[in-house]
């Protein structure tokens, strides 16, 4: 080969080489210009964190206390408050609540229905111990304490001479019962169940006696008021009998399971 053609020849390698050159120097910096900038078809998804654990306690929303068959609702008596014949603070007085019972136990009183006045304030229909029996009247809501519930009813059949005991509608207990006399009877109506004592036990009383807002219409000069009770007795071979001066009588044994299966607040119905 002449000069001339290895000349040449060595002209074409060089160029060459410095092509191949150029042309990874190109690829070498697409390469990193892919790394350093990131591509809209190529963006990391962020990662996905675990839920948040649920909480160990969890408070539901409020909801309001709904009426219902064999449900009822009693409250204490804050205060000594004046009860009106509708909800409005000019209705006629009808009587006046004390906050303590006669026995000194907490008053309470049945609830049967809310309203409110023309001011916007809430009132509370209630049952109520006076006389004549059966009678109702409207207090303030805020004279009153926290609602009671109780889903149970006693049941008195003067006929019968049985007391019937019902959790949600359906009797639990029945008993015989001694009530009163032809000359001192034992009232009709729909009452309630005010306290539960044990500090008067005694052979007239039993272990244990329940006080409620019924009262006699003939003993009205009885202490207390003549408030209808209903309790044991040490002479159960007179029950089931008309023996007594309108309190409803059992047998102790017969007491002391009606005390550890009817609260106080319980409605009672005497017919």
């Amino acid at each position: 080969m002449t000069e001339i053609g290895k000349t040449r020849e060595k002209r074409l390698v060089g160029a060459v080489a410095l092509g191949l050159a150029a042309s990874t120097a190109v690829v070498i910096a697409l390469l990193i210009s892919s790394r350093s900038t990131p591509s809209s078809y190529a963006v990391d998804e962020p990662p996905v964190l675990p839920a948040s654990p649920e909480p160990a306690l969890k408070v539901p929303s409020p909801v309001p206390l709904k009426s219902s068959a064999g449900v009822a609702q009693w409250a204490s008596v804050r205060r000594a408050v004046s009860v009106r014949a509708s909800a409005s603070s000019d209705a006629r007085f009808v009587t006046r609540l004390a906050s303590v019972t006669p026995e000194g136990t907490a008053n309470i009183v049945l609830v049967l229905r809310r309203a409110k006045d023309r001011a916007g304030r809430l009132w509370v229909r209630v049952r109520l111990p006076v006389l004549p029996n059966g009678s109702t009247g409207w207090v303030p809501r805020q004279a009153l304490g926290v609602y009671g519930v109780v889903n149970t009813h006693l049941v008195v059949d003067l006929e019968g001479l049985t007391a019937t005991l019902l959790r949600e509608e359906r009797p639990i207990l029945r008993v015989p019962i001694g009530v009163g006399r032809p000359e001192w009877p034992t009232p009709k109506g729909e009452f309630y169940v005010r306290n539960m004592l044990t500090r008067y036990r005694s052979p007239f009383y039993g272990p244990l006696a329940f006080g409620t807002s019924a009262r006699s219409s003939v003993l009205t000069d009885w202490p207390g008021g003549g408030f209808i009770g209903i309790h044991g007795t040490d002479a159960p071979e007179l029950l089931p009998g008309r023996v007594s001066h309108g309190c409803i009588r059992l047998r102790n044994e017969d007491i002391l399971q009606l005390g550890r299966l009817m609260p106080v607040g319980t409605p009672v119905t005497i017919r």
